[in-house]
């Protein structure tokens, strides 16, 4: 294996200092990558004929078989590095099918993708035509454009579908809000779960669009919909603020513990606080929410309330009152604290939302949101944590959970 690579390495770099050499572009309309597309393509083609008719090309013994080669037609296709014009082999019955280059089709495997890659990346149709046109100098309708992403609607009704795992370790829940066209436009809450199951595998789980403002009773539809896709337990749900979720959560799943994302807690408390006094408020919270456990939380909270509650009270209210919520995560170790104290892995795919629906402006319906937000969590980005993969040192955190709640874990892994 590692000798072929090593080939495909040398070939490469002689093909390019061939090219370099003859004054031949690597890209561009006579450039070396269009016409090795050309040639892999026509290959193909001819491989595919060969397999078709049953015998090579000048083979005697096509002779009299009741089938021939009969020359070929021309065709533009669009590839990965602009439009190609190819030979297409063709036979006397007219029975050639070519699975490579499908007759009709005018763009081959991996292009379409390329569309969906600039569009989960939040560029419009009309952006992307001018990016095909100024890279590949290929003009490219819009119309084929659309074409080209409405063929992921079907898949995201699959994978809105999908069966669940039974138990997920972490649940977390928040909502984007997107401006989307239903008669007038409106801002819409699009609510998305987020969860990490037992193998310590990241997944978003679901996302479904409101009306009106995210509530908690919302919030309890969807959470029985993952459980009628097979999610019979949750061991820690992480959540916001917003009064009434954490008994929605308990109504679904009363075994669950649920934790308010610590970041969040900060957040609605500067609302309450002059700005002159958010990086000292935000640096005291800090010493609460990390303190060794729930003993020494309380106490450097009564500290900061006898310091802030008589110009504060609003602020210290949103703390007395989602307290038994907030400290849940104090019990843990430093494995499980990390993971669990905020949304804050929901909060950075909510960044990528915002990159790829900012331009838009609003959405004509519904399914034009989820199918561009979906695009964004398929779109795994390199160097870059990613909504699905791995959770770092989940080993630790998995037998620490396991010590918490016993059989939970252990019947189910």
């Amino acid at each position: 294996m590692a000798r072929l690579a090593q080939t495909d390495r040398e070939l490469a770099e002689h093909l390019v200092n061939r090219a370099r050499s003859e004054g031949v572009n690597l890209v561009g309309e006579n450039g070396l990558l269009k016409g090795l597309v050309k040639l892999v393509l026509e290959g193909a083609l001819e491989a595919e004929m060969t397999e078709h008719l049953g015998y090579e090309k000048g083979d005697p013994a096509g002779a009299g078989s009741g089938n021939s080669r009969n020359g070929t037609s021309r065709k533009r296709v669009l590839t990965d590095v602009g439009a190609v014009e190819l030979e297409v082999p063709r036979d006397r019955a007219g029975s050639f099918s070519p699975a490579i280059v499908p007759k009709h089709a005018r763009r081959v495997e991996g292009f379409d993708e390329a569309i969906l890659s600039l569009y989960a990346k939040g560029l419009t149709t009309g952006e992307i035509q001018a990016h095909l046109a100024e890279i590949y100098d290929i003009d490219v309708s819009r119309d084929l454009i659309s074409r080209a992403t409405d063929k992921v609607t079907e898949e995201l009704e699959a994978w809105r579908q999908r069966p669940l795992d039974r138990v997920y370790a972490v649940l977390m829940i928040d909502a984007i809000v997107l401006k989307i066209r239903d008669g007038a436009v409106a801002n819409r809450p699009v609510y998305i779960a987020v969860g990490i199951n037992l193998e310590g595998e990241r997944d978003v789980l679901g996302m479904w669009v409101g009306s009106g403002g995210e509530g908690a009773k919302t919030w309890m539809a969807w959470l029985a919909e993952l459980k009628n896709r097979g999610v019979d337990d949750v061991l820690i749900a992480c959540c916001d603020g917003l009064k009434g979720l954490p008994d929605s959560i308990s109504a679904i799943w009363p075994l669950a513990d649920v934790q308010l994302c610590v970041v969040h807690m900060v957040r609605a408390s500067l609302k309450y606080a002059s700005t002159k006094h958010w990086s000292q408020i935000a640096k005291e919270l800090r010493q609460v929410y990390t303190a060794a456990n729930a003993d020494a939380a309380e106490q450097r909270f009564a500290e900061f309330e006898e310091i802030w509650g008589a110009r504060y009270p609003a602020l210290i209210g949103v703390w007395r009152r989602s307290w038994e919520h907030f400290v849940m995560f104090l019990r843990f170790p430093p494995e499980i604290r990390k993971i669990v104290y905020t949304t804050n892995m929901i909060e950075s795919l909510n960044s990528r939302f915002r990159q790829a629906t900012r331009r838009r402006g609003h959405f004509p319906n519904e399914e034009a949101a989820l199918k561009v937000l979906y695009l964004v969590i398929r779109d795994r980005q390199p160097n870059r944590r990613n909504p699905t993969g791995r959770t770092y040192n989940w080993k630790e955190a998995i037998n620490v959970l396991a010590g918490f709640y016993g059989d939970r874990v252990i019947d189910n892994q």
